[in-house]
């Protein structure tokens, strides 16, 4: 018995395997980690990466060559008759090949090539989506966690109090009334620390899903904070981003190449109205006479010159124009609406740390010890809790709102949001 009592307390104190641990013993992820994770294993990557090997595969369909046409005819023969199977009919055999001409396999292999161009533009600016959504989440989790702190913090001085007037109540120093106030008021402070923790389980979970790795339930510690980061002046300022964002921005790319492959498809619609001549030899046998088979097939564009494929091919370039206007229009709006968040957004924190948060501390320290020492009410005491957890939480929200504005900013002038060298 005594040897099982010491086994059990072993197991008790020895650490678990790393198996058993799941991931709670895993290293901190830092936002570097996360960012690659989700461009390893996030599921719409995966999908946009098979859709541009799609394209791939329409280049190639465009490069192959017309195949040529083999035909066998034979005509009269009757079994039994006397000249046999060779002699007693007219048998040919002939080979066809299209020839593709005025330019057709030149400009479909281009207008191939412009969609595989588009295809990886689509791609490139999948990857920033999804690192601009893996950052929001990376730091709404950040958020959420130091949100839950605060309110842990929060809880443990109420509890202090509520313990410290409990003993006084007992050799009633305070009333019972006071004590009860205290416990119930308690409720604000619990529902808050509840309110943290789902968001940080919703944070988790958003987090887990875009990165694709473990369960949604395992819990994920991260390596980076919410400091603030360093400004850093943008440059040639709103027109230096704007430029930088024309040229870099995958989306715009992938119009551009649209556009490209518009053309390539005009060029190829006209090509179609020349026609495309077959040639055509072979060998003819007729009741035993040897003969060469020679012949040229070309179709007449009497009627049909292919007017709808012009007509559609003219409004697809005029169509890709005005989406590339459309979006070059959203994208110098979107820059600057980033870099007034940035600019508003570190104004906001520099204003509560400058202005509020200090004071609001310094002010529910000398409350909560006036408090304890009998020189305030209870009134004073919750009212300045309630303050300092609202400047706490407004401080929190800034310092997300910071780091947001930072990865809206990379992602608006087409940089890889989280890179640190854009």
């Amino acid at each position: 018995m005594r040897v099982l009592v010491l086994l059990l307390s072993l197991w008790a104190v020895l650490p678990l395997p790393a198996s058993a641990q799941g991931t709670r013993g895993a290293a901190p992820l830092s936002l570097a980690d996360v960012l690659r994770l989700a461009e390893a294993n996030n599921a719409s990557l995966a999908v946009a990466r098979q859709e541009a090997a799609l394209a791939e595969a329409d280049v190639i369909a465009a490069r192959q060559r017309p195949n040529p046409e083999f035909e066998a005819e034979s005509e009269g023969w009757r079994p039994g008759s006397d000249g046999g199977f060779g002699n007693g009919q007219e048998l040919s055999l002939r080979l066809s090949q299209p020839f593709e001409l005025g330019g057709r396999r030149t400009s479909r292999v281009a207008a191939a090539r412009a969609g595989r161009a588009a295809a990886d533009a689509t791609l490139a600016d999948a990857v920033r989506q999804v690192r601009r959504a893996t950052g929001r989440a990376y730091f709404a989790l950040a958020g959420a966690r130091a949100e839950a702190d605060a309110a842990g913090r929060a809880i443990e001085e109420i509890d202090r109090v509520i313990a410290v007037n409990r003993a006084r109540y007992e050799q009633g120093e305070v009333s019972g009334g006071e004590l009860r106030r205290l416990e119930v008021e308690r409720l604000r402070f619990a529902d808050d620390q509840l309110a943290a923790e789902l968001a940080t389980r919703r944070a988790t979970n958003d987090l887990r899903a875009l990165i694709g790795v473990g369960r949604l339930d395992d819990p994920i510690e991260l390596a980076e904070g919410l400091a603030v980061p360093s400004a850093v002046p943008p440059p040639g300022g709103i027109e230096g981003l704007r430029s930088i964002a024309l040229e870099q921005r995958p989306d715009v790319a992938a119009l551009r190449h649209e556009r490209g492959r518009a053309e390539a498809d005009a060029r190829l619609q006209r090509a179609l109205r020349t026609p495309s001549p077959t040639l055509s030899g072979g060998y003819k046998r007729d009741f035993g006479e040897n003969g060469l088979i020679l012949g040229v097939s070309i179709p007449l564009p009497v009627f049909d010159r292919n007017q709808s494929g012009l007509a559609r091919a003219d409004a697809g370039i005029r169509l890709a124009d005005a989406r590339l206007r459309q979006v070059e229009t959203a994208v110098a709006v979107e820059v600057q609406q980033a870099l007034d968040l940035v600019d508003v957004s570190r104004r906001r924190v520099e204003t509560i740390e400058r202005d509020y948060l200090a004071r609001a501390r310094e002010a529910r320290d000398s409350v909560a010890a006036a408090y304890r020492a009998g020189e305030a009410d209870l009134i004073d005491y919750l009212d300045a809790q309630r303050a300092f957890r609202d400047v706490q939480r407004a401080h929190t929200r800034a310092l997300v709102e910071l780091h947001l504005s930072h990865f809206e900013l990379q992602a608006a002038i087409g940089a890889l949001p989280g890179d640190p060298r854009s």
